[in-house]
């Protein structure tokens, strides 16, 4: 049995010493017979073609983010956090996203979203100094805030602001931001439809919202829409992508909302609102009832509603004597708490609007002038 053993390893051996013989060879052939670069020491750069001049409509894009990134920032919003095991307290970036330059005081204009709950904020400019700002006042329903820094006026451009309510489906738009960081990202697109309605964060509609092809990704939130004249006619504000990333779907806050929100939250740091001097019925209790339309419980006294006539909820004895139910304005539906106030919202303090309401099973038109509620 030995003897047999040992010629079955030299086979093995044999076999071995072929492969390893018939690998060299190849690599051998390989390295002898591949096809070898031609090196030409006297080889000099091509000749370059003269490209002519731009087309007009790169020019304009180029004047265009030439014209209005000085008016966009870099906003940094910073959370203050515990160690668990020291105790101290330390600072971490909370998030970050863009915004734009309102005015030579210093007022910056971005999402509510973008410094919402943080505990510092960082307004880096377009020449990359970096500025403390400070919160002047938001407006969470309409997704805006706005912050002051104390940069001088030489390093401020305001942004140029436009209009929202002539826009067209199919007109060129552009979005300067800071997408995922990177600061001065320009994109392009069309206004591809309007008059969307999206969720703010406190749970209310925000209406006539913009929606664009134009890519606008996490970190562009806060910065300008722009027409092809380089006016702000939007607010980028949220994409619609289940990956997170832009999917061709973008919306933008109307600059006609901004600019009638942004000078009440600089003038009293908050959105004073039309309303009526009134308290109204929670719309799960109206729903549960039946009603279709705003359901009144209590009237202020000397308030509009009160000088109107309107007629509030009462109790008389064991009966509740339900109030009247606001079904429109201005001819315009409002089945509730909702719909009557982004009416509300189209019109200004001292307006005097004209309410279809319900009373005793009876419909009838009161006028009331609107007053500045809380």
């Amino acid at each position: 049995m030995r003897p047999s053993y040992k010629v079955h390893q030299d086979q093995r051996g044999n076999i071995l010493l072929i492969v390893l013989v018939l690998l060299a060879a190849a690599g051998i052939w390989w390295y002898w017979f591949q096809p070898k670069p031609a090196y030409d020491p006297k080889a000099k750069p091509r000749a370059v073609t003269a490209r002519g001049d731009l087309a007009e409509d790169e020019k304009n894009t180029i004047e265009l983010f030439d014209t209005v990134s000085p008016s966009v920032t870099y906003i940094t919003s910073i959370e203050l956090r515990r160690n668990i095991f020291s105790l101290n307290i330390y600072e971490i970036p909370k998030g970050t996203g863009s915004g734009f330059i309102w005015d030579r005081e210093g007022r910056i204009v971005t999402n509510y979203h973008v410094i919402e709950d943080a505990s510092r904020v960082e307004v880096t400019l377009s020449d990359h100094s970096t500025w403390k700002g400070i919160v002047v006042g938001t407006a969470p329903d309409k997704d805006i805030a706005v912050l002051q820094i104390t940069a001088p006026p030489d390093k401020l451009r305001p942004i140029i602001v436009g209009e929202s309510n002539n826009l067209r489906v199919g007109q060129k738009v552009f979005a300067i931001g800071n997408p995922f960081g990177l600061d001065q990202t320009m994109t392009t697109g069309i206004v591809s439809a309007l008059g969307r309605e999206i969720k703010s964060v406190t749970g209310r509609t925000i209406q006539d919202v913009i929606q664009t092809d134009a890519a606008i990704n996490p970190g562009n939130s806060g910065g300008p829409l722009l027409d092809s004249a380089g006016r702000l006619i939007g607010v980028n504000t949220a994409i619609y992508s289940p990956s997170g990333a832009s999917a061709g779907i973008g919306f933008a806050v109307p600059v006609d909302i901004v600019n009638r929100v942004v000078p009440e939250i600089i003038r009293y740091g908050k959105v004073t609102r039309p309303g009526l001097g009134v308290s109204l019925a929670d719309d799960r209790i109206t729903a549960r009832m039946g009603i279709k339309g705003v359901l009144l419980i209590n009237i202020q006294p000397g308030s509009a509603a009160e000088k109107a006539g309107l007629i509030g909820t009462r109790r008389i004895g064991d009966d509740i004597i339900l109030g009247d139910i606001i079904e429109s304005v201005n001819n315009k539906p409002t089945s509730s708490y909702n719909d009557l106030r982004n009416e509300f919202d189209k019109y200004h303090v001292g307006d005097e609007v004209t309410l279809g309401i319900l009373r005793d099973e009876r419909r009838m038109k009161v006028k009331v002038r609107l007053e500045r509620v809380e």
